[in-house]
């Protein structure tokens, strides 16, 4: 395969982008009752695809996502997220920065994420065909053919290394590391996707090309389309993508997350001003049947900014926090639920007693009437726009597909919202929180 490119061509049509996508950026905007159906359907290789038309304006934005994010290191930690950052920094003989040139000249954007579930390549681009189509084949040597050269994989290492070097001194991330390691124990969802210094020192360029070759598999691999496109021309789009991809197997079921049996407080020196509490536990898997009400409940208890009740009791009241809050992270299997503060060293002890006196009492009690029905305002009210633009819809779309949501999700969203009642809070959060069962983690200075 072949990119020609004239200098006078490539300027010109890279201005024109700039131009278009800085107006369709302005433009962009789609309601949650205006969106289209969502379509399925699966590859002859075995790559489940979703797909949502939006006829508006002249573009596309596709995500490839794979069950390939660091909960399948196995005893490589750091692995996912290295095989993913590779894949553009040189693909089919192609270098980095003839990758980077040749979607920049096309006024093309390509991204690539990886966490704990899921490893995702990301494309958007205009649907004018000379601008899609070298896009697209570009897109689809980096997924199949990435080079994985010593280079730049040195390059990447030492970026990676740098990284963790900095979340080794950072409270936040020193906080967050510890509590998903005592939450999660010897589940792959412990360790952080990035690594730790040994691991990511050991990767080799054959350990990377495994990993690829077993998890970057058509039977593993979903499609999420959303743009100016009918359907004859998104499946044409999906296999000129995807279409080379072996087919491969889809890897084995997570193993559950283990429940918590006793409290466990962890505190952690750190030469700070602030000392930074996390307190949680496992909380529930994407689409869990408690899910809308867990969700509303949160939004009222630390999930509304400075309207929440953590909020309220925590900064307004008492000024021990700039900002706190709860949430529960859906993940493949249970992710966690976790309450979180940053507060002067000397109010630790206040800051932490009245954090935990909000969780006690929410989940013995539940909220008022009031609370639901402002809160279902909140969500609902909201929704529209957490859905306005096509890069969002997309999210949604990668979540619906990789989790098996149902296909009327977000339709249903705002309906579902309306359903929940406060006995249907109170009883989950009765049921899912233990507070005598959480994981406390402390980083700052040393206890006195």
């Amino acid at each position: 395969m072949t990119f020609q490119k004239s200098p006078k061509t490539s300027l010109f049509l890279a201005g024109k982008l700039s131009f278009l996508l800085l107006l369709f950026g302005m433009l962009l905007c789609r309601t949650a009752f205006a969106m289209s159906p969502i379509q399925h359907w699966q590859t002859d290789n075995g790559v489940q695809v979703y797909f949502v038309p939006a006829p508006d304006l002249p573009m596309v934005d596709v995500e490839v996502v794979f069950d390939a994010g660091s909960a399948r290191d196995g005893d490589k930690p750091g692995i996912a997220a290295l095989t993913n950052g590779l894949l553009r920094e040189g693909a089919g003989g192609y270098s980095a920065d003839q990758i980077a040139e040749t979607f920049d000249n096309l006024g093309a954007e390509i991204g690539i994420l990886a966490d704990r579930d899921m490893a995702t390549v990301s494309l958007r681009s205009l649907t004018e065909s000379q601008l899609l189509q070298p896009a697209l084949k570009m897109l689809a040597l980096l997924l199949v053919q990435p080079d994985f050269d010593e280079a730049p994989l040195e390059r990447v290492r030492q970026q990676t290394l740098v990284g963790l070097k900095y979340q080794q001194q950072s409270p936040s991330a020193i906080a967050d590391e510890a509590f998903h390691r005592a939450v999660f124990g010897t589940h792959p969802y412990a360790t952080s996707s990035d690594g730790t210094p040994e691991s990511v020192v050991a990767l080799s360029r054959d350990d990377l090309k495994a990993f690829h070759a077993r998890y970057y598999v058509a039977k593993n691999a979903m499609v999420a389309i959303v743009g100016a496109l009918d359907r004859k021309r998104a499946i044409e789009l999906t296999n000129q993508i995807v279409g080379e991809l072996p087919s491969g197997e889809k890897p084995s079921t997570l193993p559950p997350v283990a429940a918590l049996s006793e409290a466990q407080t962890i505190h952690i020196e750190h030469p700070s001003t602030q000392t930074h509490i996390l307190m949680g536990q496992p909380g529930m898997v994407r689409g869990d049947s408690d899910y809308f009400s867990l969700y509303v409940g949160n939004y009222i208890l630390g999930g509304s900014g400075l309207v929440s009740l953590l909020s309220e009791e925590v900064r307004e009241k008492r000024g021990l926090a700039y900002s706190v809050y709860s949430y529960f992270s859906p993940w493949r299997v249970a992710g966690p639920f976790l309450a979180n503060l940053e507060t002067r060293n000397d109010q630790t002890a206040q800051a932490l007693k009245v954090m935990q006196d909000v969780l006690r009492d929410f989940i013995e009690k539940g909220p008022t009437t009031d609370q639901l029905k402002t809160a279902k305002l909140g969500i609902t009210g909201r929704f529209p726009l957490r859905i306005a633009e096509n890069n969002d819809i997309i999210g949604y779309l990668s979540l619906i597909g990789f989790y098996a949501l149902p296909l009327y999700y977000l339709h249903n969203f705002n309906k579902n919202v309306e359903a929940v009642t406060l006995e249907m809070i109170k009883d989950a959060f009765k049921r899912r929180l233990h507070l005598d069962k959480f994981v406390t983690v402390t980083v700052g200075e040393k206890k006195k």
